[in-house]
């Protein structure tokens, strides 16, 4: 059993290893006014994110926000492994709530007790699309209710997240399957 203990820690290590700071800017990171959860809730498609480890060789992501009794939110992340007909991942977790005046600051755990931030930087009027950060820099997420976003959309919220101190160079661009 104490051989394995290196082992565990490399792994432990390893998975916690983050990724590179795509945020430049010193000023402080901000986020939307106002979220209505309610309207917020349902499903998001992932049009562009960071790269990072729990996310390697995923396409075709979803996110579905559920509000629950307890105030919580149901989160169920959706991923096809290696391509948009590869095999389904889904990893469920919990949402809750950091700034109850905005409910633009929240706070997602997919593990155990450990908890990431999930900022809603900007919001769509119709909450048609949304991008998502938080402020170490590390992790974006641009996402939409429907699987592809205009080119006219999708400068628009390039040219917001340059503003906001984004390297928007380092974006993957999340391929969907064909729409059904």
């Amino acid at each position: 059993m104490i051989k394995q203990w290196p082992v565990l820690a490399l792994l432990a290590l390893t998975a916690c290893a983050k990724p590179p700071v795509n945020r430049t800017s010193d000023a402080p990171l901000t986020t939307v006014s106002f979220v209505d959860l309610d309207q917020y809730a349902g499903r998001w498609y992932e049009i562009a994110r960071f790269p990072n480890s729990f996310e390697k060789n995923c396409e075709g992501v979803t996110a579905d926000y559920t509000r629950r009794d307890d105030g919580l939110i149901s989160v169920i992340n959706t991923c096809r492994k290696n391509g948009v007909d590869g095999k389904v991942e889904v990893a469920k977790g919990r949402a809750r709530v950091v700034d109850t005046e905005t409910n633009a600051k929240l706070e997602v755990s997919f593990f155990g007790p450990f908890w990431g931030d999930y900022w809603v930087l900007d919001l769509a009027e119709d909450y048609s699309l949304a991008l998502i950060g938080e402020p170490s820099g590390r992790y974006l997420w641009m996402l939409s209710r429907t699987p592809e976003i205009s080119d006219e959309v999708r400068g628009n919220a390039l040219k917001k997240l340059t503003a906001l101190g984004y390297n928007t160079s380092a974006l993957y661009f999340t391929k969907q399957p064909p729409a059904e």
